[in-house]
């Protein structure tokens, strides 16, 4: 298999990063953290939930985030658990394209300038 050539891994690491840049700035909303979907027992013996595991109460949806340092779970309602849902998946979706301009962008000064111990004839060659 052929290595590409410099200036092929040079077109290829911007037409990259400007469609991260697109990808980006498509992204409205981020949240960190995790969303976590309970069924719950209310602790009264005479109550069907006590019993029957599938008569649980609920859904109750929980939100779990760090806050000043510290992790901080939060009851949201099921509209709120929505919104939620799509923001942590923007913000996961938005680490893994800045992990891929951070690729792309290292292939470029990979691509531009010479690595330390290589000489000019080694890096037009």
């Amino acid at each position: 298999m052929r290595k590409a050539s410099r200036p092929q891994n040079i077109e290829r690491a911007h037409a990259r990063i400007a469609q991260i840049h697109q990808e980006l700035a498509s992204i409205e909303l981020l949240c960190t953290g995790t969303l976590t979907k309970r069924m719950k027992s209310c602790g009264s013996p005479s109550c069907r939930c006590a019993h029957d595991p599938a008569a649980r109460h609920g859904p109750y949806y929980e939100w779990g985030h760090m806050h000043a340092g510290k992790l901080v779970h939060r009851v949201v309602s099921a509209e709120q658990a929505e919104v939620l849902q799509e923001a942590i998946a923007n913000y996961r979706r938005l680490k893994k394209l800045l992990r891929g301009w951070e690729a792309e962008t290292e292939r470029l000064i990979d691509a531009t300038a010479p690595s330390p111990g290589t000489t000019a004839q080694e890096t037009s060659a």
